[in-house]
């Protein structure tokens, strides 16, 4: 089997699959129960929020453990703009932002919020100046990914954070959760108030993730009862699926320099493979320094995508078209229209993630069968 999927979702490593069964079995107890069982939890809990404050070198107490990437958008963005609204209910964001951040400002429009959507360029990336001319004295949020998941391409959230401390007022949330173990990430440079992560996108288990929250950030919780996670994520804490995250975060960035070395070639590779064939559109830039090594998008004009993805699926090889949070849905890729304008190559994309866990072979097999695949399209075609 060649799995190409890793943006949509990460096999879990096998110590973070062994710790997730362990913390199951042993520590059941709730850890806001005041017997020994809760009492155990509660300390493998705490343990892990100083793990994770340390691995992301931030204060204990800024770190909010959610459900995974979607509650940890919502949770930032929803609850910045209900808590901050009577400064301003002016909102920035992006064209090409995942559908938990998209779709939140659709709906925050919806309620009295204005919202500008920044465009990009063929690169995917945001103009500075488009930005900078897009705030306003009532703007109190911008609320941009550090890296595409369709794309690849890597924000200058450095760059913007920095832009944005002349405006004390607006508040700063980056989605990273398609950075982790990719790329460098430094929540210090990048002076963002709120930046989203998400466990099964860097190894670990589906169903948690995390948001950080500068200190002096307040949040209108989207849930209300027990008060947990400092008040602003009520619901008894998923203590496994947090303790095995911990983990993942530890092993992803004790690999992250290595596997870019690692990960960048293999995305050479690949587009050697892609970049001499007439009937592929590379979305992606070829230039590394902007782009995460772990995607490639590209269109087949030839037919649509989700034809080709069950086509490469018959050799045991697994790729996807856009987000797997949209994928269902026959619309062309938002990412790919705001980028080229162009309907036919939207409805064509294709998207390549990878891992370390790849090999030369397994792109060289990948691109054998794209190839082949291609062919086979093109010959139907013409038998008619």
């Amino acid at each position: 089997m060649y799995y190409f999927d890793h943006s949509a979702s990460t096999p879990p490593y096998n110590e973070v699959a062994e710790v997730y069964k362990e913390i199951m079995g042993k520590y059941f107890g709730n850890p806001s129960s005041i017997h020994h069982l809760g009492v155990e939890s509660e300390k493998l809990l705490n343990k892990a929020r100083e793990v994770t404050s340390r691995l992301l070198n931030i204060n204990t107490k800024e770190v909010v453990f959610t459900s995974g990437g979607t509650e940890s958008n919502n949770l930032a963005i929803k609850g910045i703009a209900y808590e901050y609204q009577h400064r301003g209910k002016h909102l920035i964001t992006t064209m090409i932002e995942h559908a938990s951040v998209y779709e939140c400002f659709k709906q925050l429009e919806s309620q009295g919020f204005e919202v500008t959507y920044l465009p990009v360029d063929e690169r995917g990336l945001v103009s500075l100046q488009q930005l900078s001319e897009a705030l306003r004295p009532d703007t109190i949020l911008v609320s941009i990914m550090h890296v595409n998941n369709e794309m690849g391409s890597i924000q200058m959230v450095e760059a913007i954070g920095e832009l944005l401390q002349s405006f004390p007022h607006v508040l700063f949330h980056v989605d990273a959760v398609q950075s982790i173990g990719k790329v460098h990430v430094d929540l210090q440079k990048w002076q963002a108030d709120a930046v989203s992560f998400s466990a099964h996108k860097f190894g670990g288990p589906r169903g948690v993730g995390l948001l950080y929250k500068r200190s002096n950030v307040q949040l209108s919780p989207l849930f209300v009862g027990g008060g947990q996670e400092h008040g602003f994520r009520s619901g008894t804490e998923n203590v496994a699926g947090i303790v095995a995250m911990t983990k993942a975060l530890r092993i992803s960035l004790e690999r992250q320099p290595n596997a870019y070395d690692h990960i960048t070639k293999l995305r050479e590779r690949l587009l050697q493979w892609l970049g001499p064939c007439a009937d592929v559109m590379l979305n992606t830039h070829e230039q590394a320094l902007l782009m995460a090594p772990h995607i490639v998008n590209f269109s087949i004009p030839v037919t649509k995508a989700e034809v080709f993805v069950h086509a490469l699926e018959k050799h045991h090889i697994y790729i996807s078209t856009k987000s797997a949070c949209s994928s269902h849905e026959s619309k062309p890729s938002r990412v790919i229209l705001a980028m080229y304008q162009d309907t036919v190559r939207a409805r064509s994309a294709l998207r390549v993630s990878l891992s370390d866990e790849h090999s030369e072979h397994d792109i060289d097999r990948l691109g054998q069968c794209i190839k082949e695949t291609i062919i086979q399209f093109k010959t139907d075609l013409i038998r008619g």
